[in-house]
């Protein structure tokens, strides 16, 4: 029996308590949670089989007081002494995929990354669409596609048109881009047939992950009109493998500017989801960008109940992406299209001119939150790396 160290300012400590699956050498993975530097093998910790799985789905199926239990029992245990053989080094573990991904939804919800593709590609219209501001507009992505963290990203191939051509090619995609997100995790599921409130999205939704959307752009451009986005997204999305649970981004929570126009009534949230939270992005160890989720338009509780409004059943594992995270300054853009404003205004990336991504590229992109007791809490970080087409 030990007590496991929580060192001070450790972004893990025991107002976070983040969910992942693991596992050690020569066995299955099961399910943790990160306790600082360590890793708690509930399975052991709690006497418990629904730990004992590959994914969070079962636990996360049992609902938000068992979600309320769980976490009070771990910070008992974390404040005493555990058994040895339920702590392990986070350097001795591999992590999992966390979840049975079990549909993926794709959002658009920043108004400022919506605004900046609209003045790239249609500078003599208004920015935005008429129904953006009515409704959060989103897309259907692939589940079977989505990666743990530190999964490499193989560069897509498929249909693009260049704008000197009259019909279009196939090959690797030349603008591969990043979409710096935040993903929200079902836990409790609804019935096809009724709509999620927005009331009903605390005890709905288990966690958050980072999330990075990469995107063939170019591939993107030439297919999306008249269905939207396909081959261009639905290569690979990568997610973190620690799920913060919602029950730790309480302190987080702050206040957003009414919307207008005001939304219609499905939609009207009585104590708005917005959450601050401060996202990093650096690519190949550099840091090019500091999107704030804080500036999103539409709440994660808004786009769950615009994803039900049709009837539209939610299961465990369900995941949704908040959309690209930009905020009103150019350092503040959350993917590379908008950093490079089209790719005509390149970034210096170690000493390279850099637009979109070359084959051998790494990004990695972190966030952290406010916590209980004016501690931060970490989300651990998703990176990538680029690799070319198979031959």
């Amino acid at each position: 029996m030990s007590k496991i160290p929580i060192p001070e300012g450790s972004l893990f400590g025991l107002a976070n308590l983040p969910y992942g699956v693991f596992s050690m050498p020569g066995e299955a993975p099961r399910v943790g949670m990160r306790v600082a530097d360590h890793v708690l093998d509930l399975a052991v910790a709690l006497d418990d089989d629904v730990f004992a799985r590959p994914s969070l789905n079962a636990f996360m199926a049992q609902g938000i007081d068992r979600w309320v239990e769980v976490r009070r029992r771990v910070t008992d245990l974390a404040t005493g002494e555990v058994a040895d053989s339920a702590v392990h080094p986070v350097s001795d573990v591999r992590m999992h995929l966390p979840i049975e991904v079990a549909d993926y939804v794709d959002f658009y919800a920043s108004e400022h990354h919506a605004a900046n593709i609209g003045r790239m590609f249609r500078p003599d219209s208004p920015p935005l669409l008429p129904n953006w501001k009515h409704l959060p507009v989103g897309y259907h992505g692939r589940a079977g596609t989505v990666v743990v963290s530190g999964t490499d990203i193989v560069r897509p191939c498929g249909q693009y048109k260049t704008p000197d051509s009259d019909s279009p090619v196939f090959g690797p995609c030349r603008r591969l881009d990043i979409e710096a997100e935040l993903g929200f995790v079902v836990g409790t599921p609804s019935p096809l047939g009724r709509p999620v409130p927005v009331g009903e999205f605390a005890e709905r939704v288990f966690g958050a992950v980072l999330v990075n959307d990469w995107s063939a752009r170019d591939i993107q451009a030439w297919e999306y009109v008249p269905l939207g986005p396909f081959l261009g997204k639905s290569f690979a999305t990568s997610i973190s493998p620690w799920v913060v649970p919602m029950l730790a981004l309480d302190a987080a929570r702050v206040s957003r500017p009414p919307q207008e126009p005001v939304p219609l009534p499905y939609l009207r949230e009585e104590h708005p989801w917005g959450l601050h939270i401060d996202v990093e992005v650096r690519w190949n160890g550099q840091l090019v960008s500091c999107p704030p989720y804080r500036e999103m338009y539409w709440s994660p509780a808004q786009m769950l109940a615009h994803m039900s409004v049709n009837g539209a059943s939610t299961s465990t594992g369900d995941l949704y992406g908040s959309g690209t995270i930009s905020g009103p300054e150019s350092d503040q853009r959350g993917s590379f299209i908008e950093l490079s404003w089209g790719g005509r205004e390149p970034l210096d990336v170690g000493g390279r001119s850099s637009t979109f991504l070359e084959d051998g590229d790494e990004v990695v992109i972190s966030a952290t939150a406010p916590a209980a007791g004016g501690e931060r809490l970490g989300f651990g970080d998703v990176r990538g790396t680029v690799v070319p087409p198979p031959t």
